[in-house]
């Protein structure tokens, strides 16, 4: 939580108040970049009541060590909330108060229009974030894609088109299935089915699938 309510959302209190249900938002816009890329970008602010709970704590806390600094029970150095002019040593009530009304919001900023995605749906696309970065890692683990070294653009693409097929294909399965790509991986490898050549004859060896893995096999064919 910054020192102060960003100037976009203080504004808001001003005319507004800070009043707000839990999980709603308030859409609103910050100048950003220098120069010719100056620009309003849309800010999303969401407020949560458990967030507010946690931020008021952690706001508590950091007035108490800052009194303790103002008190000169502790030693005087860079802390929040702190205001020194000339030799006084005092809290800085102004950014105590704008902290105070900002407990609670969340802001994300986006450049994707509201009439594509709306606050709400911002929010919740920032909240799967961790699905992505699952992802990554299921790529590194699960499906052993280990870096390698291309030269050629066509060579890097053509790997990474495998990468994200392969993970595309996992996801798939752990969806229909309702099991871990790991899972289903340590569950199914195991399946070989194999070609035994005896002098002029071959002979095809069927694995033998155990429960489980009948069980996965019938929930991938039902999910086609």
């Amino acid at each position: 939580m910054p020192s102060k309510a960003p100037k976009e959302l203080e504004e808001h209190f001003g005319r507004r108040g800070n009043a707000i249900n839990d999980g709603e938002t308030v859409e609103l816009t910050r100048p950003m970049g220098q120069g010719r890329d100056r620009r309003d970008r849309r800010v999303v602010w969401h407020y949560k009541w458990e967030r507010a709970q946690r931020d008021r704590r952690t706001l508590n806390a950091q007035i108490d060590r800052a009194q303790r600094v103002a008190d000169r029970a502790e030693p005087l150095k860079k802390q929040r909330f702190v205001k020194v002019t000339g030799q006084n040593v005092t809290l800085d009530e102004a950014s105590i108060e704008r902290a105070r009304q900002s407990a609670g919001y969340k802001g994300y900023v986006t450049n994707i229009d509201p009439t594509i995605m709306d606050g709400q749906a911002i929010v919740a696309a920032y909240h799967d974030l961790w699905k992505v970065e699952q992802s990554f890692r299921m790529a590194k683990s699960d499906l052993k894609a280990r870096p390698i070294f291309h030269r050629t653009r066509d060579s890097i693409e053509a790997h990474l088109t495998v990468v994200f097929a392969a993970l595309a294909v996992a996801r798939y399965l752990q969806n229909i299935t309702g099991v871990s790509i790991k899972k289903i991986i340590g569950t199914l490898e195991p399946l070989r089915t194999i070609v035994v050549a005896i002098g002029d004859h071959e002979m095809v060896v069927e694995p033998t699938i155990n429960e489980d893995a009948r069980g996965l096999i019938d929930a991938i064919n039902a999910g086609h």
